[in-house]
């Protein structure tokens, strides 16, 4: 959740906002005049792709229906994007 802080109230605590958000994973919202102008909070983080091999052996297998399921919905989003995608270069 977002909390409403003014930009004169961060700015004089600013070491403290910047603790808040990095170890208590707070977000801000930073008003001036009382409208929203930006936005303080953690910086998202994620894995690296060399990671991705580790993460898929440690998910559990589908079963057959599950993985015909996924199939279906694969080749769904695929024609559905082909369709979306222009036909000609300068089409776009």
């Amino acid at each position: 959740m977002w909390s409403r802080r003014s930009v004169t109230d961060v700015a004089r605590n600013f070491a403290d906002y910047v603790n808040r958000v990095a170890f208590g994973g707070e977000r801000f919202v930073l008003l001036r005049g009382g409208k929203e102008v930006a936005q303080l909070g953690p910086v998202p983080t994620g894995r690296k792709a060399g990671t991705l091999p580790e993460l898929l052996a440690s998910l559990p297998p589908l079963t057959e229906e599950e993985a015909q399921s996924f199939a279906r919905d694969l080749a769904a989003s695929q024609q559905e994007l082909e369709q979306k995608l222009p036909q000609q270069p300068w089409d776009s």
